[in-house]
């Protein structure tokens, strides 16, 4: 591994009730009385939801690969069986759900994904935050945990805001809170906050944000091999399905995770428009060493094993991640309109300003009244209001010789440094 590549990550203590916990697993034979077996996952899903159709076999493969791995490789305590269990389940019964929703109402698949806004860049460059500040614009439509933890039935308009569902999300979302209080400062989540969409290809079985919650090699090196036209395709009938009975004008969608396969969004969504957000690479890769860390001590023993993911954590990894976006843009694989780069550094200094220059680039309107909610919502919101992210960036010289690997992405972008 190169001597770069972060080795600091502290898993922070857990509360009382969960070392206990796991402590009393430990002497157990947790896999047997937690299963994480794949035909009686799929058996249970089936006998909860009393459906049967999983729609096309495609997702079948990785699914098993995925159950496979978390078996072998994650090392799962306890509590993490128990979270894993109830994860694997609710996306097996959405698979059902949805095909069943969309059997019985064809006429969905009529609907038309309207020139979609998403926000991609590197995790940690000021996705989130700019997520929600553009949130605040009632000319977009975003999707809220609640809906694409459960998306079915599908939401309507007149009870968005009173679905029982709500509840029954805000429940499993706080779990994430109660096993590790420190998260909160990294990425806030509620019912009602609006998600990374991306979580919406969970139930597809091919997706990096499993690779995001479990230490899981083997299906992170088949993932790499994939045909990622399957999960956005998927991805595109869930928007669907949303908006039938909740029309959206603009989607905004965000996920950090969709820069690495641009070509395939605009494949399946030729008339996106993408915000790339941008910052100082060493400072964000930093960050997400610590968040990567903390999603993993949620529901394993096993140490953070940054060698088992160097080509996600490396430097040079990470450097040749971001210059190969340029290479897209570069050979018209990214159309270069239908991307608008955005500074972490001005979205911080000049927010107002900075918002006015990103809707004049996409050619929307940014109205007194979004500006508004905009200011409303920055005060109401300082940053550190959940507590601060604590990370570290390296020493001089590390820090140095790394400044070297990402000259190309600092140059193309103008992204300044950080530190």
């Amino acid at each position: 591994m190169s001597a770069s590549t972060p080795t600091g990550w502290t898993p922070p203590a857990r509360p009382d009730w969960l070392a206990k916990l796991n402590q009393e697993g430990r002497g157990m034979d947790i896999a047997s009385l937690v299963p994480l077996r794949a035909q009686e996952l799929l058996d249970t899903a089936m006998a909860n939801t009393g459906l049967s159709d999983f729609g096309k076999d495609e997702w079948r493969e990785p699914f098993e690969i995925l159950v496979k791995a978390i078996n072998e490789e994650a090392e799962l305590n306890l509590f993490g069986r128990l979270m894993t269990r109830s994860d694997l389940l609710i996306w097996l019964q959405e698979r059902l759900e949805i095909e069943e929703t969309y059997r019985r109402h064809p006429e969905i698949e009529d609907e038309v994904v309207d020139a979609p806004v998403f926000i991609v860049g590197q995790a940690r460059s000021g996705t989130s935050i700019l997520f929600e500040l553009l949130s605040q614009d009632g000319q977009f439509g975003v999707p809220t945990n609640w809906e694409i933890m459960f998306p079915c039935p599908p939401p309507e308009a007149a009870t968005y805001r009173s679905d029982p569902r709500i509840a029954k999300a805000q429940h499993l979302l706080t779990q994430w809170h109660r096993v590790a209080p420190s998260f909160l400062a990294m990425h806030e989540l509620g019912a009602s906050i609006p998600n990374e969409c991306k979580v919406a290809m969970n139930c597809t079985f091919v997706t990096d944000n499993l690779t995001g919650i479990f230490q899981i090699p083997s299906y992170y090196q088949w993932l790499t091999q994939a045909d990622l036209s399957v999960p956005y395709a998927y991805y595109k009938r869930m928007l669907k399905l949303l908006q039938w009975k909740n029309p959206r004008s603009h989607w905004l969608l965000k996920s950090p995770s969709h820069t690495e396969s641009l070509p395939v969004l605009f494949k399946v969504l030729p008339d996106a428009q993408v915000v790339y957000t941008h910052r100082d690479p060493i400072k964000a890769r930093a960050s997400v060493t610590n968040l990567l860390g903390t999603l993993y001590w949620m529901r394993s023993d096993k140490p953070f094993d940054a060698a088992a993911f160097e080509r996600l954590l490396t430097p040079e990894a990470y450097a040749h991640s971001l210059n190969r976006v340029i290479e897209q843009i570069e050979d018209g694989s990214i159309p270069r309109s239908r991307i608008h780069d955005l500074l972490f550094a001005d979205l911080m200094a000049q927010p107002q300003e900075t918002l006015a220059r990103l809707y004049q680039q996409m050619g929307l309107p940014f109205s007194e009244q979004a500006r508004s909610n905009v200011l409303s919502y920055l005060a109401e919101k300082p940053q550190g209001k959940f507590g601060k992210h604590q990370y570290s960036v390296g020493e001089r010289d590390q820090i140095a010789s790394e400044r070297e690997i990402f000259v190309r992405y600092q140059q193309f972008h103008h992204v300044p440094d950080e530190v």
